[in-house]
């Protein structure tokens, strides 16, 4: 039994994170955000006081649950689930409490019942096998081999180094890789080993006899243990498994199993004695090349060390059937994939091979008619992908060699596809990256449409941490934003999710301080343990997606031999009238200017978004200075989606003193907009508030919501079978019309 100055103690600390999610920040600026941190770490120097921590986070669920108090459930839900898997053991009274919780919410609207359904499953195995959701947690994150549970993840963190300064890419890449190499595999499954014998005998396991015993253990022993305990949770912890009583017998078998004739109950009793979360596999990147996202994911799925042998590969999949399609797919138009040949067919070009004896006339006439092999390369993963889809030894799968039929036999049914992988992609900036990123989802999503791969097999999420550098940035000062105007995203997910707001945005101004810290023994302990636990954190327990749509924009050119250029944004398109650079167009604007006013005339034509949301189409001709379309809602009440456009439309003024001209804000919302320039006047447009995202000499263009490239495959598929079908019918119904990109937080929107 604790102490009540212990208990007193916590509970002064979890009411101190309920007033910071009503607004009442603490006193001490440098608290802020840090308030879960400290109390979590506080229950890791003292893992016994976790029943304490649980107790008050239940009775404080259930006195928010009375008072209507919604926004506390999710933060002390998370604080709750977070705290539960990592401590020692906890009594069956206090887990029944949460999942009768839990249930409650499922008459709640998203996303409570949606966060509530997720913990009340995890918890019913909890509960069934104590020390599950640890295991599975430490077994995914460091991709430790299991056949009972094959899962892997791994964080990603993208940083785009000419938005960052060079410090702060340093410091992250350093904390990043001690905290890699600070732990092994060997010490992870020794956490696991220990974690679920505590959890399920309680007092009664010695610990400090297990920890020696597993530290004098050569490697391959722990991993047999380690297997023996993954084996008997999730036996015990899956459908149909054993009864607790059952599940701890067996573990308490494991566990003389491996004392074996090791005195035990030596040590001293200190109580329940926790087991640390190992930090999860995290790896940085700087975001130098276009293609750099798709190439980290393949190979996370397919790394350098596996065989790149057509048995070893993925399964089949119909590309033949594809190939019609494609040619008439806008979206998809892109080449394929193909193959590189190291053979040129050309016999002086291969190396002479020395032969014992020279042929004859007719052996060299017939040999002149054969290729002589080539010689062979071995492909890495990124390479071999063309071939993912060419054979597979496994079930399901077609010989390799053969080419799909159009017609005949019926194929035999593939095995389906488990996605046993999820990577969690982190991205550190401001919306600028968020631009990048959409235009990567975009790429990658037409590239699974050319040729899946990905999709079957791997679960994408994806995160944002707001970081504005401390000392205005090149780039940053050449966009001339604030730090308010470069983190919009970041904004609206902190307004509709008070946790998020919290944990995440506070780090916006932190990072930066903690990157630029002098070296000292202070500054390692602060930036290990905080920046990376509040990243696995966030990955973590992040996971309510929060979608925002993707645009579309077609930019035409003054230049009639110029193709037109398409590309997409996430939150802005800016246009300004762009400088004459010719002295001729420079005197003739000077006198268009005196006479018409600034800026240049423009035809707008729109379909303006109306309450009963019934599409009505306008037109406009104007004279403006430029355009601003946001496509990040300012509420986050509004819907996601539409596009709020502003054009400063310049207004002639006749009176007594002369002719005057005034600038007019001509706001509308809308979804899809066309802008012309009648006069071949050129204007410049700026994407995702990145000044190396311009469009020079544009006298046109054109916005609308990006279509999901799979949509647009098979509404294409569905017109060549009924060219004068015009509505979605078939499968095209059930298919997402929209690109969205989803990022996660922790409770989604809250309405």
């Amino acid at each position: 039994m604790e102490s009540p100055e212990v208990e007193s103690d916590i509970l002064r600390r979890v009411r101190a994170l309920l007033r910071e999610l009503d607004g009442h920040h603490p006193s001490c600026q440098s608290d802020r955000g840090m308030l879960r941190w400290t109390l979590h770490k506080k229950i890791d120097q003292n893992p016994s006081t976790s029943c304490v921590l649980v107790r008050i986070l239940v009775k404080e669920l259930e006195r928010a649950e009375r008072g209507d108090l919604w926004h506390y459930i999710i933060p002390l839900l998370h604080t709750l689930m977070y705290t539960l898997i990592q401590a020692p053991c906890i009594p069956d009274e206090l887990c029944a409490r949460v999942y009768d919780f839990c249930k409650r919410l499922l008459t709640l609207p998203k996303p409570f019942c949606t966060i509530g359904l997720a913990y009340a499953s995890r918890l019913k195995v909890e509960r069934t096998a104590p020390g599950t959701l640890y295991q599975r947690m430490v077994i995914s994150e460091q991709s430790l081999r299991s056949a009972p549970y094959p899962y892997q993840e791994r964080i990603f963190i993208f940083a785009d180094p000419e938005l960052l300064p060079e410090a702060i890419c340093t410091a992250l890449v350093t904390d990043t890789e001690a905290a890699r190499v600070s732990q092994s595999p060997r010490g992870c499954m020794s956490c696991v080993v220990t974690h679920a014998l505590q959890a399920a005998l309680g007092d009664t396991c010695d610990i400090h006899s297990l920890r020696a015993r597993l530290q004098a253990l050569p490697a391959g022993d722990v991993e047999h243990w380690f297997q023996q305990v993954v084996a008997a949770v999730e036996c015990a912890g899956s459908e149909g498994g054993s009864e607790r009583g059952q599940h701890t017998a067996r573990l308490e078998r494991i566990y003389h199993g491996l004392l074996g004739s090791l005195p035990a109950g030596n040590a001293p009793q200190e109580g329940l004695q926790g087991t640390p979360l190992p930090n999860p596999n995290i790896s940085f990147h700087l975001w130098t090349e276009d293609e750099q996202l798709w190439k980290e994911l393949v190979l996370f799925l397919r790394p350098l060390s596996q065989s790149c042998e057509p048995d070893c590969l993925g399964q089949d999949l119909d590309p033949i059937e594809i190939q019609d399609i494609l040619p008439d797919c806008a979206c998809c138009g892109q080449s394929r994939f193909s193959v590189l040949s190291t053979d040129s067919g050309i016999e002086r070009d291969l190396p002479t091979p020395e032969e014992p004896c020279a042929p004859c006339a007719a052996d060299t006439e017939h040999s002149r008619l054969h290729r002589k092999g080539g010689i062979k390369k071995k492909l890495s993963p990124l390479d071999s992908v063309a071939f993912l889809q060419a054979g597979s030894g496994g079930p399901g799968g077609k010989s390799p060699g053969k080419l799909p039929r159009r017609s005949g036999m019926a194929p035999e049914p593939a095995a389906p596809l488990q996605r046993l992988h999820t990577a969690r992609v982190v991205l550190l900036g401001d919306d600028r990256i968020l631009g990048r990123l959409a235009q990567a989802y975009h790429s990658l999503r037409k590239r699974e449409t050319r040729r899946v791969f990905l999709t079957p097999r791997l679960n994408l999420q994806f995160y944002h941490i707001p970081v504005v550098p401390g000392q205005p940035h090149p780039l940053a000062a050449a966009d001339h934003a604030g730090p308010e105007e470069l983190c919009e995203v970041a904004g609206y997910l902190g307004r509709a999710d008070p946790w998020y707001e919290s944990n995440i945005n506070t780090l916006c101004h932190m990072i930066p301080k903690l990157a630029t810290m002098p070296s000292s023994p202070s500054r390692a302990l602060v930036t290990d343990l905080f920046l990376t636990d509040v990243i696995a954190y966030y990955a973590r327990m992040g996971t309510q997606p929060v979608c925002f749509q993707v645009h579309a924009v077609k930019v035409l050119f003054r230049d009639p031999a110029q193709e037109p250029a398409e590309d997409v944004f996430l939150t802005e398109l800016l246009t300004q009238v762009q400088d004459s650079p010719s002295h001729r167009e420079l005197s003739t604007t000077k006198r268009k200017t005196t006479l018409d006013g600034p800026g240049i005339d423009l035809t707008v034509t729109y379909r303006k978004v109306v309450l009963s949301d019934r599409e009505k189409e306008l037109a406009l001709a104007l004279r403006s200075t430029g355009l601003l379309m946001k496509a990040i809602p300012a509420d986050e009440a509004a819907e996601r989606g539409c596009l709020s456009v502003t054009i400063t439309e310049i207004v002639r003024i006749n009176n007594l003193a002369g002719r005057s001209f005034s600038a007019v804000a001509n706001r509308f919302k809308t979804r899809n907009i066309k802008i012309r320039s009648p006069e071949q006047r050129p204007f410049t447009v700026r994407l995702d508030k990145d000044s190396r995202r311009t469009y020079r000499d544009v006298i046109g263009l054109e916005v609308s919501p990006c279509l999901e490239p799979s949509y647009c495959l098979q509404k294409t598929r569905t017109m060549k079978c009924n060219p004068h079908e015009t509505e979605d019918v078939g499968l095209v119904k059930y298919l997402p019309k929209s690109l969205l990109l989803p990022i996660n937080t922790f409770a989604g929107v809250i309405q």
